[in-house]
């Protein structure tokens, strides 16, 4: 069966297991309102729109015009499909390394590209999900705080400290990991080997020459400001959800548990984060805090999260995957 069959069933099974296990019935779910429904789908929308505006900025900035304003959008929004049905969020990077490379860029500086857009990334998610923690811990409900933090720091460090110490100093395949080729690979992995060290080493050197000029930390901070601003769009997609119910929140609760849910969805346990996602929204919004789970009185709360679960994560994924179909993985010829 097609891997993209296999990922897309596989984030139904945590929804099917909530539903049975709180009694969740199809009807309960669209009692949430269509208006609401297509409103956090539109809030979904424009994170990925935003996201795309980056995308094209940051290779416009550094590159110059390699396509289209709206093809440029359509491919980063299609590579959301990979990053939907992995562990952790990852590969959607890849595939926009690979397009850029398609398209002209050598692989060293689509590389630095694409890491320089996944920085300000996690750095603008992480920027609300540590937020988030520390209000939970500041209010109370310490384990769910004490979670979104440690779901949140390790992340966060690892990719800046990876993108902002290779201007220091140049990273190179570890040893135990060389050894390991050289012994099983023979001359293919001695080769395989000496094109990643060349690979990373042209990576180092571009951040090297780029990291520290004035034009590099002005469209870093620009990047940051798009990236938060798509995640805070996308945090209010849970406010729009429960809009005029009794169980409405304001933007700032919205915004802090859905960053809570997606830093609880990137330990790489379930694909696309489901049913952890869904898990840690409803922890911040019912303010765990002793390692006793009680369960909500009513299943509003529960419907709701299955419905915005299926508008920002489910209905996203069909679009991105005839993007990514259309637009990434079109064989393009490079440019001369």
């Amino acid at each position: 069966m097609n891997w993209r069959i296999v990922a897309f069933l596989a984030s139904l099974v945590p929804f099917i297991i909530i539903a049975i296990s709180f009694k969740v019935r199809p009807e309960d779910i669209f009692a949430i309102g269509l208006v609401n429904f297509l409103a956090a789908f539109a809030a979904m929308m424009c994170k990925l729109f935003l996201q795309g505006v980056k995308f094209h900025y940051i290779i416009h900035k550094f590159h110059g015009s390699v396509e289209t304003f709206w093809k440029t959008i359509f491919v980063r929004i299609g590579s959301e499909f990979v990053t939907l049905t992995t562990p952790m969020f990852v590969g959607g990077e890849v595939v926009r390394i690979y397009w850029m490379n398609k398209r002209g860029l050598s692989a060293a500086k689509a590389s630095w590209l694409g890491i320089f857009e996944i920085v300000t990334e996690v750095l603008a998610a992480g920027t609300l999900s540590v937020s988030a923690g520390i209000v939970a811990i500041a209010s109370g409900y310490t384990v769910i705080g004490v979670v979104v933090l440690a779901t949140s720091i390790p992340i966060v460090s690892l990719w800046a400290g990876l993108f902002f110490f290779s201007s220091k100093i140049t990273f190179r395949v570890p040893s135990a990991f060389s050894k390991i080729i050289i012994k099983f690979g023979k001359e293919r992995g001695i080769h395989y080997l000496e094109k990643t060290n060349q690979w990373m080493n042209e990576i180092c050197t571009m951040s090297r020459e780029n990291i520290n000029s004035k034009e590099t930390r002005k469209a870093f901070v620009v990047a940051f400001a798009i990236s938060f601003a798509s995640w805070a769009v996308f945090g209010l997609s849970f406010m729009l959800i429960l809009a005029g119910s009794e169980n409405a929140i304001s933007a700032v609760e919205s915004i802090f548990a859905v960053m809570a849910g997606n830093a609880i969805g990137n330990l790489p346990i379930t694909v696309g984060g489901s049913g952890l996602t869904e898990f840690g929204v409803w922890a911040y919004l019912n303010h765990l805090s002793e390692f006793k789970l009680e369960l909500p009185k009513n299943n509003v709360e529960w419907n709701s999260i299955i419905a915005w679960r299926i508008a920002t994560y489910q209905v996203p994924i069909p679009i991105a995957w005839f993007l990514l179909m259309k637009m990434a993985l079109r064989k393009y010829e490079k440019l001369q």
